[in-house]
């Protein structure tokens, strides 16, 4: 299938487009013939750090506005066979990876990690210290992802003593009555006994998601859920807009509202201009409210505060030049190359099969890469574009120059559309985005997509 560039029409159509939180989209890979050795994968990224990334495909409950890959509840013994699997998996991976590179931060997500009890959390660590320096917790930055209910004081108390240094709670809404809406039937008071815990431990960082544009939500409502994050002097806030995506429980529930937006279809197609217009104010509401306390906006979503290290992994990783490894079978891995997964899926019943797919898998299969994307110099040259541009401190030019051997602009002329239309702005030697073209990071993201990356998700329709 062929696809053409979106022209310049798509930019008047919807700013919520879509949330390109890595390129290319797992979409838009496919299986891998034949399937390469992580050893050769990964051998050209060897000087580089890397970071570590593990997934659990549990939670406690779906939300509403969930598409990622996890499960609710899984069947009794689950667990316990995929903690079984993963630590066979970072066996090989360990293997295949030794002595190419070193992890310089690591990241526990899913799903919800915290869905397992404190004693499988520290087996996870045991996992988690393969692929770390000698002397294990303390050497890197570790980040978790955690929920309401499953932030506990014991388990909370096994993150701390393994070395994490930041904890990611969604909450969402400070109201009940919102979060209900957005289809997490979580409770206020367990929210306030999950960031005491949090609080409980100063050393540890605290990050708040937020989501903005919920049906019903106000800007006294917003500003209410803004005022009770700041009250708990998070280190860190993101301010999510809300996405009704295919397959997921919201999606379910009604037809109103934005779908995942197809990057080649109409832009003005089920377009909800007064829910545009509501997220768009909510945004902006929310942004000011966070730099006037004292937090620097790191992106559309992203927010840290202003008296804390820039990076707290440090300034020698980047996202845009270093690798990723991903354990698990919802894990992304990337190298400069290659970009790897197993299958991906959103619907309850695919996501299932991949997971039972993972757990009968032969611990030789997880010395391959199994479904992934291979990136020639054309799309290296994109995905730097893309992974630059939409962080508040844009595109260094000359970093550009240095690694591709000429200006942006010559690979990616519709740059000057953006800055025709005040989106995009010279600052120094950086390519920045202004405040209105940051505000429309999630219209500007998929209109750089390329035709065949854009071709390669139009083609498969998520399951």
């Amino acid at each position: 299938m062929t696809a053409v560039h979106p022209g310049t029409a798509y930019l008047d159509g919807s700013p919520y487009q879509g949330y390109l939180y890595g390129y290319p989209h797992k979409t838009a890979y496919r299986p891998l013939r034949p399937r390469p050795a992580l050893r050769d994968v990964w051998s050209a990224q060897r000087d580089g750090p890397r970071s570590l990334y593990l997934h659990l495909p549990f939670c406690e409950m779906r939300c509403g506005f969930c598409n990622l890959f996890t499960r609710a509840n899984p069947p009794a013994g689950q667990v316990r066979a995929y903690l079984d699997q993963l630590r066979r998996q970072a066996a090989r991976v360990s293997v295949a990876l030794d002595g190419l590179g070193r992890t310089a931060r690591v990241t526990i997500g899913g799903g919800t990690p915290t869905y397992l009890d404190a004693a499988e959390l520290a087996e996870l660590f045991d996992i988690v210290d393969l692929f770390l320096p000698a002397g294990g917790a303390g050497t890197v930055p570790i980040a978790v992802e955690t929920s309401p209910a499953t932030a506990t004081p014991d388990r909370l108390a096994v993150l701390v003593r393994r070395g994490t240094t930041r904890v990611s709670i969604g909450v969402q809404s400070f109201l009940d009555s919102e979060a209900h809406t957005a289809g997490r039937p979580q409770r206020r008071a367990e929210v306030d006994r999950a960031l005491d815990a949090i609080r409980a431990h100063p050393g540890l960082e605290l990050n708040i998601d937020l989501i903005y544009g919920i049906p019903g939500q106000t800007a006294t409502t917003w500003e209410y859920s803004l005022t009770a994050a700041l009250d708990r002097t998070p280190e860190e806030v993101y301010l999510y807009p809300l996405y009704v995506r295919p397959l997921t429980g919201l999606a379910r529930r009604t037809s109103a509202g934005s779908p995942d937006r197809n990057p080649d279809s109409d832009p003005n197609s089920d377009w909800d201009r007064d829910w545009d217009a509501q997220r768009q104010a909510l945004y902006h509401q929310g942004a000011d409210r966070l730099r006037a306390a004292g937090y620097q906006q790191l992106s559309m979503r992203h927010f840290r505060r202003r008296d804390l290290p820039a990076d707290p992994a440090g300034a020698d990783y980047s996202c845009q030049a270093d690798g990723l490894v991903g354990l698990g079978c919802g894990a992304r891995s990337y190298t400069t190359t290659l970009h790897y997964s197993f299958d991906y899926a959103v619907g309850v019943s695919q996501v299932r099969a991949i997971v039972d797919d993972y757990l009968r898998r032969p611990a030789s299969d997880f010395d391959h890469a199994e479904i992934g994307f291979r990136l020639g110099p054309d799309e290296q040259r994109r995905r730097w574009l893309i992974t630059s541009l939409l962080r508040a401190d844009g595109l260094d030019v000359a970093g550009h120059v240095a690694r591709f051997g000429r200006p942006p602009i010559d690979d990616f002329p519709q740059l000057s559309t953006l800055a025709d239309r005040g989106w995009l702005a010279v600052t120094g030697d950086r390519l920045v985005l202004t405040s209105a073209g940051l505000a429309r990071s999630d219209l500007i993201g998929p209109w750089l997509v390329s035709a065949p990356v854009r071709a390669a998700m139009t083609a498969r329709a998520v399951r």
